[in-house]
């Protein structure tokens, strides 16, 4: 079942209606103001040469929880929906092995992926959950997967084979098909988890304006961040497979993409960000940054749906509910203030 726009706003407020005509509510996506560091692009999809950090995923085990958690936080969830390959010959269309709830961003977006058949990328989310639920996937996005799956391969990765990629999509004018083209490595290429490159077909169905508009203020994905046991050896793994360049940081090494960054950190970072948490053995996807519109405004929704959080300076953490897994939100309200770009 689909949920309309003002059950799913009211829903992740908590006890107490919102009203859509609530200004905050209410705000466009396209008014957003540059929330990313000088330099960083301020659109949804990459251009020419450029590469985007695009979405983070978690791997959950129920998705369902995983909406209810997402809606407390102060997220507006998509409904779910299940991924599957077309076939070329024209035949029917084969499950993936996974499908997903997301939270969509006015510049990238939150997805948590959950298990639907026994295939690899079914197999792989099982392993992965195996070790902790949480984030295990970084996807970039690039104008054209194609040359960046070649650039992969001569930049000596293990690659396999592109995939085009589709989901069904309810739209306000009906049934619609969310596309992409992906480029993903070996399975053992890059351990911090699934990371790969996609070129986004279907930009309007994907981002959806209904979905664009969070309750706690939630604008845009800006870093992602893994506590690894060698920052300087997965910032030449990272090197290669963005093709841009590592430059130290305050917990070890950072990736700047066009937009978006990623950090490759060294276990104590997690201590001094993480304090409340319990770190897996690395490499562990510690959390990432997002951009809200009033850290007040996230504090109030988080307050609403249970969720603890903390204030250190201009950045409001927040651990991620149990159905989310192991990790962290990090908000702020522009991209200078994450503790790792200090």
């Amino acid at each position: 079942m689909t949920l309309d726009r003002r059950t799913l706003l009211t829903h992740a407020a908590g006890i107490g209606a919102l009203s859509l005509s609530t200004p905050a509510l209410a705000e466009s996506s396209t008014a957003m103001p540059h929330v990313f560091s000088a330099g960083e692009a301020d659109r949804q999809l990459p251009q020419r040469d450029e590469i985007f950090l695009d979405h983070v995923g978690h791997f959950v085990r129920d998705p369902d929880a995983a909406s209810q958690a997402l809606s407390r936080a102060g997220f507006a969830p998509t409904p779910k929906s299940i991924q599957v390959n077309p076939d070329p010959a024209g035949g029917p269309a084969k499950l993936t092995g996974t499908g997903n709830v997301t939270a969509m961003l006015a510049r990238g977006y939150l997805e948590f992926l959950f298990k639907t058949a026994d295939t690899p990328l079914g197999h792989e989310l099982d392993a992965a959950l195996a070790r902790y639920p949480g984030v295990h996937l970084a996807a970039c996005s690039v104008a054209d997967a194609e040359a960046a799956h070649a650039r992969l391969a001569a930049s000596g990765f293990a690659v396999r084979p592109l995939v085009r990629m589709q989901r069904p999509v309810d739209t306000e004018n009906g049934p619609g098909i969310a596309a992409f083209t992906v480029a993903r490595v070996a399975p053992d290429a890059m351990a911090e988890g699934r990371i790969q490159i996609l070129t986004h077909r279907t930009e309007d169905t994907v981002w959806q304006k209904r979905w664009l508009t969070h309750p706690n203020g939630a604008r845009a994905l800006i870093d992602v961040a893994f506590i690894v046991a060698d920052p300087t050896e997965a910032a030449t793994r990272f090197q290669r497979f963005t093709g841009r360049p590592a430059t130290a940081s305050k917990f070890g090494q950072s990736v700047a993409l066009d937009r978006g960054r990623i950090q490759l950190m060294r276990a104590e970072a997690a201590r001094e960000l993480w304090p409340e948490g319990s770190v897996p053995s690395p490499p562990f996807a510690l959390g990432y940054g997002i951009a809200v519109a009033s850290l007040a405004r996230a504090h109030d929704a988080l307050q609403r749906g249970g969720i603890e959080s903390r204030r250190m300076g201009d950045v409001l953490a927040a651990p991620f509910p149990e159905a989310l897994g192991q990790g962290s939100w990090f908000f702020v309200e522009h991209a200078a203030a994450l503790p790792w770009r200090g």
